[in-house]
């Protein structure tokens, strides 16, 4: 019998949908393997790195300490968080039996009472983390300003999950099974406005010193961009001791932003590989591939989602939603693995180009120590941990790159 939908028979349609698949697996795979390139040369030495006598064995073990305590508390969040989203899943769209607010007005109530749950079984959590990080006098926010926080981050996470499934829904209830395709552009084309819009975002920021300009202009013209990327400083010494620095925006709107944390306590020759450091992720383009990163991970995760969600009628009815929302979160940490190592890759290019640039790997040895002291970062480690959830380089293959450029460029 012919589907007179689409006036093929159901062999021909399951046969057009493996194919369907079968490109997209292709162009994914050829448009990763294009977005995992960098300039990093590959038959760089390996000099031996002793991390007790490079870091100090007394500051390793107090980061040691400190991270691992953290990595129990994340891992049994984890659990905790998987257990009580399979609940949902399980036994959440009940729910919508009783509801009268029509399926998009019901998947909003269920998306908003799952993430309630989740922050409920997460607050314990944030608390005893919260302790830890001010036993080691990492930051300095109180118990009620932490939560009071923490709930006006969840205010935020209510819009954008209710946002996410207006569109998901509305393309599901108008396409059907295949909503995930419009839906996963539309991600990818707000995940983009994001990224270019987030520096206008954040308003309050001094500018950085002059020399540290003047370091952007030269770096900038030396890689050919049109234009300075402006550096600037965010205030936090108020809040947290950490040191800490990152690249935002898009074009016109890129930026370096330093915490005065760093930039105020660290030796200057340390700045400027931070500053290198940074705009090294704006010269080769990182949060641009970074969205390229999304597109390929969002697009098989909607699809997932649409193929998981058939036996609840599809993502247009609300009973689907707590599956969906649970279906979510265990890609997310399946993929991450992933998504972290494109990430290791992109941060190492960054310490590459910011050795190109001062052609100093003493003070890139020396931030990283100051990083182990001061940010109580372990420089090493458990391999497992390092694979599964670190989104950088540790700080032992960061000073093993150091001195790799430093015997590469010793003649």
């Amino acid at each position: 019998m012919r589907d007179g939908r689409r006036g093929l028979p159901p062999a021909a349609r399951r046969a057009l949908a493996v194919t369907s698949v079968a490109v997209l697996v292709i162009v994914g795979v050829y448009a990763g393997t294009r977005l995992w390139h960098t300039i990093v040369p590959g038959d760089l030495p390996d000099p031996p790195v002793d991390v007790n006598e490079t870091f100090g064995a007394r500051a390793v073990d107090r980061a040691r300490s400190f991270e691992a305590f953290l990595r129990v508390s994340a891992l049994l969040s984890i659990v905790v968080l998987l257990v009580t989203l399979g609940l949902y899943a399980w036994r959440g769209a009940r729910f919508a039996r009783d509801s009268a607010a029509g399926p998009i007005g019901t998947g909003f109530l269920l998306g908003m009472l799952g993430l309630a749950i989740v922050w409920l079984v997460q607050l314990p959590f944030t608390v005893v983390d919260l302790w830890w990080l001010r036993r080691h006098d990492v930051v300095k926010v109180g118990y009620a300003e932490a939560v009071f926080e923490d709930l006006a981050g969840l205010g935020g996470t209510f819009l954008f999950v209710c946002f996410a499934l207006l569109v998901a829904m509305g393309f599901a209830r108008l396409l059907r099974q295949r909503w995930w395709i419009p839906a996963a552009a539309v991600f990818v084309g707000l995940y983009a406005l994001f990224t270019f819009v987030s520096p206008y975002l954040s308003p309050n920021l001094d500018p950085a010193p002059d020399w540290v300009q003047a370091q952007s202009r030269q770096m900038s013209e030396r890689e050919g961009l049109d234009g300075r990327i402006p550096v600037r400083i965010e205030q936090v010494h108020e809040f947290t001791d950490q040191p800490n620095a990152y690249a935002m925006g898009l074009g016109p709107s890129r930026r370096v932003v330093l915490w005065d944390t760093l930039a105020d306590r660290f030796p200057r020759s340390e700045v400027r590989v931070v500053v290198a450091h940074e705009l090294g992720h704006q010269v080769r383009r990182h949060l641009g591939k970074g969205i390229g990163w999304f597109a390929l991970v969002i697009l098989p995760t909607a699809l997932i989602v649409a193929l998981f969600t058939r036996g609840r009628g599809g993502l247009g009815e609300a009973a689907a939603v707590p599956l969906a929302l649970f279906v979510v979160v265990v890609l997310n940490l399946v993929t991450g693995p992933l998504q972290n190592a494109s990430s290791r890759r992109y941060e190492a290019e960054a310490d590459w180009t910011a050795l190109q640039a001062t052609r100093d790997p003493k003070a890139m040895e020396g931030l990283f120590r100051g990083f182990t002291v001061k940010a109580l970062a372990d420089p090493d480690p458990p391999g497992w941990w390092h694979v599964l959830f670190d989104s950088h380089p540790s700080g032992r293959e960061r000073i093993e790159m150091a001195r790799a450029w430093a015997a590469r460029n010793s003649g």
